[in-house]
């Protein structure tokens, strides 16, 4: 893997990083409907952010073709591993929004 590859898988991470944060700290639905409630429940947010790791999932297979010049096929362990490292990639945006929030509002 040469230097312009290393550094696109590491522009990928960051990238992931932020896109699974993004369900937590936007109130907005998909970043564009404002919700009737005025506030986007917990389900909508695990939603938002599953189609956000299915937009990451295809713009890292752009990558890999554009890299390697195609697609390696992947069984289930490899979907199961991204998902996992996705959920952990969400953990701060996710203790931002249920706990550490609610304490600055307090302070």
């Amino acid at each position: 893997m040469g230097m312009s590859a290393t550094w696109l898988v590491w522009v990928f991470f960051g990238l992931a990083f932020v896109v699974a944060n993004l369900p937590w700290l936007s109130e907005r639905i998909f970043f564009v409907i404002e919700p009737k409630q005025g506030e986007k429940g917990p389900a909508m947010r695990l939603l938002e952010w599953f189609v956000l790791y299915l937009v990451v999932g295809l713009i890292a297979l752009a990558f890999e073709r554009q890299v390697t010049g195609s697609n390696h096929p992947q069984d289930w362990e490899f979907y199961a591993i991204t998902l996992s490292l996705f959920t952990v990639f969400a953990l701060p945006g996710f203790i931002y929004r249920y706990d550490l929030r609610k304490l600055l509002q307090r302070r």
